[in-house]
């Protein structure tokens, strides 16, 4: 079985056990958090917080969380080294670029832009930049990426998200490393994934997490995407702004009923910290904890008829499936 890049060395798939596939540590503007700190407040306290949730997950039975936060979420590797080396939870890192709309202002005037420009052609340095991070190491960290990730919302295909897209694609395509696309689904921007990434990138959509899936209750879509190959993200369970727990929670069920238990994955979308919303409100909007799924979700769908193996599956083999590309 194949090995997959961790935080804290590669792992064999085998060993991978339950896996969440879309868990953020920290999110983060870092231009806010350098220069006005008041809300993250002290590094190490941050740190042991971290550690502590989860050891919590940990407790509650996940062995590996997949971080999807890029360029764009304020990923700062060092930190997220510190704590994988004090957690028994595994950490998957990832590379890419988090936008809506534009590009970072960094790539503006480089790559296509100039091409666009000048007529000359200019490779766009975002597919450099993944695969070193993939195959060399993020930054001077010696961590392996071992996810790509890039995001399309309500705003469509962008110029700036297109091009994301097309270098992730690249990227994958260059190394095999999976993708995950945060989707809007309400959108079905899942359809133009499949255009850009596979049809005309030539993406196997089996390597692709359509993340933020089960943000939608509109099972006949979703089953449209699973057919088609994509693997689909029901991965914010606790944050119900989207949609209910409960209509959230129905969705799983008849898609697990339909036969697609082998086409999703689970998660939380959580964080152990995240600086975009006030924390004032953000106790009463949503639930930041590894454990939620555990706690509420997985007792709700067994009482009505999913079962145990099956959920053992989105945990399990689906996440190792995608992680390797191996069946």
């Amino acid at each position: 079985m194949g090995v997959v890049h961790t935080v804290t060395g590669d792992v064999d798939a085998a060993d991978l056990g339950v896996t969440l596939m879309h868990e953020h540590v920290f999110v983060l503007t870092p231009d806010i958090q350098q220069n006005y700190p008041e809300d993250f407040g002290d590094e190490d306290a941050r740190v042991d917080d971290a550690v502590a949730q989860l050891q919590k997950a940990y407790d509650a039975g996940v062995r590996t969380i997949v971080d999807p936060t890029v360029v764009g979420l304020g990923r700062y590797i060092p930190r997220i080294q510190r704590i994988a080396e004090r957690t028994p939870v595994r950490i998957v890192a990832a590379t890419g670029v988090y936008t809506y709309r534009d590009v970072p202002r960094y790539f503006m005037y480089r790559g296509p832009a100039l091409t666009a420009m000048t007529g000359i052609d200019f490779p766009d340095p975002m597919v450099d930049m993944f695969v070193r991070d993939i195959t060399e190491g993020i930054g001077d960290t010696g961590v392996k990426a071992g996810m790509l990730k890039c995001a399309i919302d309500h705003h469509g295909l962008t110029d700036g998200v297109e091009r994301v897209m097309r270098a992730v694609a690249k990227a994958h395509n260059a190394t095999g490393v999976p993708i995950t696309v945060h989707t809007h689904p309400g959108s079905e921007t899942g359809l133009l994934v499949k255009k850009v990434m596979c049809d005309e990138e030539g993406v196997d959509p089996s390597r692709i997490v359509l993340g933020h899936s089960g943000d939608s209750t509109d099972v006949e879509h979703l089953s449209v995407l699973a057919d088609a190959g994509f693997t689909l993200g029901f991965d914010r369970f606790g944050i119900n702004l989207e949609t209910t727990f409960e209509a959230r929670n129905e969705t799983l069920i008849e898609m697990v009923r339909r036969g697609y238990t082998e086409k999703i994955v689970l998660s939380q979308d959580a964080s152990c910290y995240i600086d975009w919303i006030d924390p004032n409100v953000k106790a009463g909007m949503l639930q930041w904890h590894y454990t939620h799924v555990f706690d509420d979700v997985f007792p709700y769908v067994l009482e009505r008829g999913v079962t145990q193996a099956q959920i053992d599956t989105m945990l399990v083999d689906v996440p190792r499936r995608v992680l390797t590309g191996e069946a």
